[in-house]
């Protein structure tokens, strides 16, 4: 990004209205364009020209456009996007007739927050049936959340949630985290996910579709990578962990929360489970072969299935272990 870009980009009034609303949470560009009272065409024109110049960034999602203010790794030294970002707080406070306009676009956010919750109500009220059949097989939430916690002592670091759902163990361990990246293929459950953790700050959490088998993310970029009741979704999980050694760095962490080996049969027609649980065996053979040295495990025995929490530490090289396959 240089200067005279980033400022030839937000020589317009609806630029600038526009990197103020992304400072306080991301954004469709059909929500953009409601806040704004403008046409989406017109808004994505605005769009294209703050991307070009660096200070937002897009990302497609489903049949959808997101759009964030662009934000620098955790821990980077301070850039051209941040100072600029806080040259229009402090314009929004100096220009009376500037602070007033967003000040009111911010209110019009209130509409696009109410929006997103009335949908995930309806999408957990259609399915609510289903997901009560499921958990009352096992152990609640709360003790397996509170077993997960204790065992993720200590400061997060950058966090992967994978296959984040609702993004409820985002939402749980935010304030632990230098900053989550929260994925999952279904852009059904992003929008619920994004609905959960619209309070929290701008840039704090990024939501990405994508495949756990083909993360669409950097090499060891993650401290500490998590999967909630996800592994037994694939059809190749040894796949799934060497994608997930790829991006945690060296000395980083892995947690799997899953169910013990078990045979309830109907779970993959009616949930989708390729793989009914997993042994303890399994998931050692899994971690080794991935890159990882098994680091402990816990049993939260439920009604009729025991949830398991296994946890690993990534190794310096990857390269040097040997591919183990476990089914």
């Amino acid at each position: 990004m240089s200067i005279l870009e980033a400022l030839r980009a937000l020589a317009d009034p609806t630029r600038l209205r526009i990197m103020r609303l992304l400072a306080s949470m991301e954004l469709a560009v059909g929500e953009l364009a409601q806040v704004l009272g403008q046409s989406q065409p017109r808004v994505s024109r605005h769009i294209k020209i703050l991307c070009d110049a660096g200070l937002a960034e897009r990302r497609r999602e489903g049949g959808w456009v997101f759009l964030r203010a662009a934000v620098s790794d955790a821990g980077a030294p301070d850039n051209l996007g941040t100072a600029l970002a806080r040259v229009l707080v402090n314009a929004e406070a100096a220009d009376t007739a500037f602070g007033a306009q967003c000040a009111e676009d911010r209110q019009h956010l209130g509409v696009i927050r109410s929006a997103r919750e009335a949908s995930a109500a309806d999408y957990f009220s259609r399915h609510a049936a289903e997901w009560d059949e499921l958990r009352s097989l096992h152990i609640a939430d709360g003790p397996v959340e509170a077993a997960l916690g204790e065992m993720l002592s200590g400061q997060i670091g950058r966090l992967l949630d994978v296959g984040t759902g609702t993004g409820r163990i985002a939402e749980l361990f935010a304030a632990r985290a230098t900053r989550i990246t929260a994925l999952d293929k279904s852009p059904e459950m992003l929008r619920l996910a994004r609905t959960r953790l619209q309070h929290l700050p701008a840039g704090h959490v990024t939501l990405v579709q994508g495949d756990f088998a083909q993360l669409p993310l950097a090499d060891a970029s993650f401290d500490t990578v998590l999967f909630h009741q996800v592994l037994h979704y694939a059809f190749a999980p040894q796949a799934v962990l060497a994608e997930a050694a790829r991006v945690t760095a060296p000395g980083g962490r892995i947690v799997i929360v899953d169910f013990a080996p078990h045979e309830r049969e109907e779970l993959r027609t009616a949930h989708a489970h390729a793989r009914l649980g997993f042994s303890d065996a399994q998931i050692a053979g899994l971690l080794t072969a991935a890159g990882f040295d098994p680091a402990g495990d816990r049993a939260l025995p439920g009604h009729e299935l025991i949830v398991k929490i296994w946890t690993g530490v990534r190794r310096t090289a990857l390269a040097d272990f040997p591919r183990l396959v476990t089914a």
